[in-house]
């Protein structure tokens, strides 16, 4: 049976273009098909002669992954996301290589790339599943808009020049009213991406978890807050509130109209990564985020 691996890269780079040329001769050499987004084929610049290595598929086709055995995205974490709205639904393990600033979804540095095609050609990769979150907006008692994400579900608002009035509950049980600039609801793997920009803490991946973290509230209390996997997080836009948005990602907008409420819990389809190390997550907080750590003896005999 043939092997297949899609390929999704950041094609607006002229690095990636080549590496994701790079990657396709020589799976190619190991006799592995590699598939690629209609809107990327000629940006990555094969020739047309070499359709014995690379298959077309049209730009985002839900079936895009189906009987693919890895997504491999070359770009950072924002293309990664992007890997993940095609691997999802046919649950592919995405493997990234890196060509961002940090990086924290990917599993492979540019530098390292005969190491990552090589242990892609004999299978040298584990998968992990990560939990996601499902999001649901309701106006009136009516569904509005279906979503899903794999960091984050942020309300935030449309302008600088109004702050949001929203109401924030756990359960079904309001937890405060805030005048703020957004909140962000995340995941796990989401705790090192926008909510930590936002002040809140660092979760392992491990912890099944979710955040509610407060952007910029006026109130007397606005701490970030880590609940239980299985509890429902909502956010509703006050009515004198216009001017609200709803991202999942940072990809995927929806507006919200005063009244609107946001109902965000654990997703039912996990993303799936796959891992070429087995360094523990301290490692790689280590060192995705340059901590200082000199000095360091480790624990005493």
């Amino acid at each position: 049976m043939t092997r297949t691996v899609l390929l999704v890269a950041h094609t607006g780079r002229e690095e990636a273009r080549q590496i994701a040329g790079k990657v396709i001769e020589r799976l190619g050499a190991a006799g592995i098909r590699v598939r690629v987004m209609a809107d990327e084929r000629a940006d990555i610049g094969l020739p047309d002669t070499r359709g014995d290595l690379v298959t077309v598929v049209p730009d985002g086709a839900p079936s895009a992954a189906d009987g693919a055995e890895l997504v491999v995205v070359i770009g950072g974490d924002g293309t990664i996301l992007r890997g993940a709205e095609v691997a999802r639904p046919s649950g592919t393990p995405i493997l990234g290589v890196n060509l961002g600033h940090v990086g924290f979804l990917a599993e492979a540095e540019v530098d390292d790339l005969g190491f990552t095609v090589d242990h892609i050609v004999t299978r040298g990769y584990a998968v992990e599943e990560r939990m996601t979150v499902d999001v649901t907006v309701r106006h009136d008692g009516t569904v509005t808009a279906d979503n899903w994400a794999l960091n984050e579900v942020s309300v935030e608002k449309a302008s600088r020049e109004r702050m949001l009035d929203l109401v924030a509950e756990i359960d079904g049980r309001a937890v405060s009213r805030w005048g703020c600039d957004g909140v962000v609801m995340a995941t796990p793997t989401g705790s090192t991406a926008y909510a930590f920009s936002a002040g809140g803490p660092v979760v392992w991946p491990e912890l099944e978890a979710l955040l509610m973290v407060p952007i910029s509230a006026h109130a007397l209390f606005a701490r970030p807050m880590v609940v239980s996997p299985s509890a429902e997080l909502a956010v509703t836009v006050q009515h004198r509130t216009p001017g609200a948005v709803l991202w999942c990602d940072g990809r995927r907008a929806v507006e919200l109209p005063p009244g609107a409420r946001v109902e965000v819990r654990r997703g039912e389809q996990p993303v799936r990564l796959a891992r070429l190390h087995q360094a523990p997550f301290t490692d790689r907080l280590v060192a995705k985020f340059a901590l200082p750590v000199e000095g360091w003896r480790g624990a005493r005999a």
